[in-house]
């Protein structure tokens, strides 16, 4: 029984996947946060085309 107890405690393959998770998580936050800014970006783009178009 004390065995199991010690393999359990050194089984570190749920951690590794955790750590994954977590990585993974972040990488989609990071995107996330470029996607937004770019698109932020285009709308501004296309509004001053839009405008330009108008005036011209």
């Amino acid at each position: 029984m004390l065995e199991l107890i010690f393999a359990f405690a050194g089984d570190e393959s749920g951690a590794t996947a955790i750590e994954y998770g977590l990585i993974a998580a972040l990488i989609a936050v990071g995107i996330i946060g470029a996607a937004r800014s770019l698109g932020n970006q285009l709308s501004a783009t296309f509004s001053n085309v839009a405008t330009a178009m108008q005036n011209a």
